[in-house]
């Protein structure tokens, strides 16, 4: 991509998000060269304005920031860079540099749990109990997870609902994974029924 350095003073705003969560990390900036050793190494590299130098995220806490995709602003003098962290953003070990009060994507990022869960079994995890009974028991627990949200919407309390309307996800999101299919492939399923006329809202 082309991109317009020239009109702040050859650097370029960042802004940092989440791959998983969408959260919006934090915010930097890039000159040419910062840009480029982020492209060629897929680590977050920025131009320090207070340093005066090139400034790789982590580079003395190991907090890097794992480039996942890149994309320009309509103006091409903005970046979108999608990361995996590794560790806390901020310098001060809060999860982002905006102190929001808590993670409104938690759901993205259990997904994450999960499917780390799967991929390195920790004996005695709830995840790792449930994947070791099989398809058949995952999908039972849906089901059983399922009425009892039913039963607390009807004839129990809110804290009840909200209670079991977790369970629910948890469960299903661990059946998701059982069958690899992703919250994304559901969500870009939600969004084309979406689009169709009359098929949803």
């Amino acid at each position: 991509m082309k991109l317009d350095f020239k009109k702040e003073n050859g650097l370029i705003p960042v802004i940092i998000q989440d791959e998983q969560t969408l959260e919006v990390l934090m915010l930097g900036f890039m000159n040419e060269e910062a840009y480029q050793k982020t492209v060629s190494e897929n680590k977050v590299t920025f131009f320090s304005r207070t340093k005066g130098r090139l400034w790789t995220k982590g580079e003395e806490s190991g907090n890097f920031l794992h480039v996942k995709s890149i994309v320009a602003d309509c103006d091409n003098d903005t970046l979108l860079i999608k990361v995996k962290p590794e560790g806390p953003t901020c310098h001060t070990g809060n999860r982002n540099c905006f102190r929001t009060g808590y993670n409104q994507n938690f759901i993205l990022q259990l997904e994450a749990i999960i499917k780390d869960r799967y991929e390195n079994p920790t004996e005695g995890s709830y995840v790792d109990k449930l994947r070791g009974k099989g398809l058949n028991k995952i999908a039972q627990k849906v089901g059983e997870e399922g009425v009892e949200t039913v039963i607390a919407a009807l004839a129990e309390t809110e804290t009840d609902l909200i209670n079991e309307s977790s369970d629910l996800v948890f469960h299903l999101l661990v059946l998701l994974k059982e069958k690899n299919i992703s919250l994304e492939t559901v969500a870009k399923n939600l969004e084309g029924r979406h689009s169709k006329k009359n098929d949803l809202s």
